[in-house]
């Protein structure tokens, strides 16, 4: 089976079942949406369109390193990075919402020493990234968030 093929024609409706979770997620103030039984935690990252500068959500597993929330851009093994990834590089200070808490972080992609690190640690909260990363020729980035001051909006 052509998986590659297969996600390409699948990202229309995949956007489509992202949005609607991230509304859920977001109209419950996270109560659905942040954990689903046997599934990995995830959160809303707000980002804005590096060309465009559209202002977009998109939820996302993630893991924790101490204060730190590390997000993987793997788009399922795709040849691309994900267009929150780009976003991210274009405008890095941004927010997100875990469960019911909204905070303030700065992105920056993790050096090779903490993506050895922290590869184990996102594998281990979703094995599916290992599959992912033998599906493709890039080395998927890990992203780091940290906490930044709340700015009072």
């Amino acid at each position: 089976m052509d998986y590659l093929n297969l996600a390409d024609r699948s990202w229309p409706v995949l956007r489509r079942v992202m949005g609607g979770h991230a509304a859920v997620y977001r109209a419950t103030n996270g109560r659905i949406g942040h954990r689903f039984p046997g599934s990995p935690p995830m959160l809303l990252l707000d980002h804005v369109g590096a060309r465009s500068a559209s202002r977009r959500t998109s939820p996302l597993v993630y893991a924790r390193d101490g204060d730190n929330f590390v997000l993987v851009a793997s788009k399922g093994g795709y040849p691309k990075n994900p267009a929150w990834f780009h976003n991210l590089l274009a405008n890095p200070d941004t927010t997100v919402q875990v469960g019911s808490s909204h905070l303030d972080v700065h992105a920056r992609v993790a050096d090779p020493e903490e993506r050895k690190r922290l590869w184990p640690v996102v594998v281990g909260v979703y094995s599916g990234y290992d599959d992912y990363q033998r599906r493709t020729d890039r080395e998927i980035p890990l992203v780091i968030l940290e906490p930044r001051p709340h700015s009072g909006s």
